[in-house]
C-alpha cells in the first residue's frame, strides 16, 4: 500500500480550513497531518520533540495573524526542511510573489484555485512538479522583465529546453509539456532535470527566473 501524502494547513479562515481539511481527509491518497490558524502554532507543532509532526506538504496561507506566511516560509524551511511548502492564499501582489518564489516556494497558487486543482498540484509537486497559479506564472515573468538585468549564461539552454522552460513559465506541469510537445513524461523530466543543471538552480520557479534574468527565452512573456 503506498504512503499517503501526509499535508498540514495552516489558513486563519475558519471555514475555507474546513472546507479544505474535510477534501483533504476524504481524498483515498492524502492525510490531513494537522490544521493551524497561525503560523507559530504550527510551528511550535514542528518543534515538540514529543509528537513531532513533519508533513509532506504544508498548504501556507500568506495573510496570516502576527507572523505572516511570508515571514513564516524560512522558519518552516529550517524546522521542516524536507517539507514542500505550497502558498495558497489570495494575494498575487508583486512582492508577496516574488518574495515567496525566491524564498523556495514549491507552488504558488490563489484561493480562485477549485479543491481539484489544490489536490492536483499537492500530487504534482509529490512528483516533482511545481505548480504556478497560470495568471501568477505571467505575472512573475512581466514582473522580472520590468526588474532584472540581462545576464548572459555561459551554458546555453538547447532548443528543446528552451521549449521546456517556457511552458513550465506558463504554469504547465510534466504531462502537460509533454502532451504539447508530443514527447514522453520520463523524456521531459529528463529535459528539466538538464535545465535545472545546467541554471544552477532546483526548482522551476528559480529556473524561471535565472533564464529571464538571463535573456535566454525565445519569446516575450506576455505572447
Amino acid at each position: 500500500m503506498n504512503k499517503k501524502i501526509s499535508i498540514m494547513l495552516v489558513e486563519d479562515n475558519p471555514d475555507y480550513r474546513e472546507v479544505l481539511g474535510l477534501a483533504i481527509e476524504t481524498e483515498p491518497t492524502m492525510e490531513l497531518a494537522g490544521t493551524f490558524g497561525a503560523a507559530e502554532i504550527a510551528l511550535r507543532s514542528l518543534q515538540d520533540m514529543n509528537r513531532r509532526i513533519e508533513p509532506d506538504i504544508i498548504l501556507l496561507d500568506l495573510n496570516l495573524p502576527a507572523l505572516s506566511g511570508i515571514e513564516a516560509l524560512p522558519w518552516f524551511n529550517k524546522h521542516a526542511p524536507d517539507t514542500k511548502i505550497i502558498i495558497l492564499t489570495q494575494s498575487n501582489a508583486e512582492a508577496d510573489v516574488m518574495s515567496a518564489i525566491e524564498q523556495g516556494a514549491a507552488g504558488y497558487l490563489l484561493k480562485s484555485s477549485t479543491i481539484h486543482q489544490i489536490k492536483e498540484s499537492i500530487c504534482n509537486v509529490m512528483k516533482g512538479d511545481v505548480p504556478l497559479d497560470a495568471g501568477v506564472a505571467k505575472y512573475i515573468l512581466q514582473a522580472l522583465k520590468a526588474r532584472t538585468p540581462k545576464k548572459r549564461l555561459d551554458r546555453n539552454l538547447s532548443p528543446r529546453e528552451l521549449e521546456v522552460i517556457t511552458l513550465l513559465s506558463k504554469g504547465l506541469v510534466k504531462k502537460e509539456i509533454g502532451d504539447q510537445l508530443d514527447i514522453t513524461y520520463g523524456t521531459v523530466a529528463t529535459h528539466i532535470r538538464s535545465i535545472y543543471d545546467k541554471l544552477n538552480v532546483i526548482n522551476a520557479p528559480s529556473a524561471i527566473t535565472k533564464a529571464y534574468q538571463s535573456g535566454i527565452f525565445p519569446v516575450e512573456p506576455n505572447e
